[in-house]
């Protein structure tokens, strides 16, 4: 089976995550990589993330076949920048986009590292107004979430879901999975990455399948609402 050449890019978390791998087999080998913690310049970062990626791999933009744009959940503005920009440019380039849950490349990356692949792997991210996007996978697929919660919640319903089994891997912020009860230290896995987002998306990718629109997943109500609705509430 030939080699495809992919484009990743995320903007689910504050870093801004892009780059170029190629895909084989099931294989994803990382060519290029971007990764800046700055939830401020999305917008601005990202373009020439991408481009300093497909540089660095030696590869054009014509000799991609596939985009893979992070969903997430997470925050409004900044993941709205990562999915225009991986629609627009797969667009542009007449190739598929797929989008993955930000949360699945986390538990990806996560999954090829750990040493017991029977255990749970718990991810958690910042979903701030003190609360975390949160969501469990087992034998490689997801069982619960993702959902966002108060960390204390998110501790309760583990500890009386038995059916959870062992967390033996986490993924995400160190500091909100503490809040959870994780305590097997600081994850190795912090924000999607290239690896896990083409990972998240690789059966589909091989097995060439129409990609479903890209939808995100924001899991709540924007801060912003038009002024009617506004008003609509206060007198609800």
């Amino acid at each position: 089976m030939s080699e495809r050449l992919v484009l990743a890019v995320d903007t689910a978390t504050d870093s801004v995550v892009a780059g170029v791998a190629a895909l084989h087999d099931g294989e994803v080998r990382v060519l290029a990589e971007r990764v800046v913690a700055d939830h401020r310049r999305h917008a601005e970062l990202l373009t020439s993330l991408i481009a300093e990626s497909l540089a660095e791999s030696g590869a054009a933009r014509t000799d991609l076949t596939a985009v893979v744009v992070g969903c997430g959940p997470g925050p409004f503005t900044g993941l709205r920048v990562g999915m225009a920009t991986g629609a627009a440019f797969a667009d542009a380039l007449g190739i598929p986009a797929y989008g993955v849950c930000s949360l699945d490349a986390l538990a990806a990356e996560a999954d090829s590292g750990a040493a017991d692949a029977s255990s749970r792997i718990l991810v958690v991210t910042d979903a701030r107004r003190r609360e975390v996007y949160w969501a469990l996978y087992g034998g490689g697929r997801r069982l619960r979430g993702p959902e966002v919660a108060a960390p204390g919640v998110v501790a309760d319903e583990l500890a009386a879901d038995r059916s959870a089994g062992r967390i033996g891997a986490a993924a995400g912020s160190a500091a909100h999975l503490e809040l959870t009860g994780w305590t097997g230290g600081a994850p190795a896995i912090a924000v999607p990455t290239v690896r896990g987002l083409i990972a998240a998306a690789a059966a589909d990718i091989i097995a060439g399948r129409e990609p479903a629109p890209l939808v995100p997943l924001y899991l709540r109500r924007p801060d912003a609402v038009e002024q009617k609705d506004r008003r609509a509430g206060a007198a609800r």
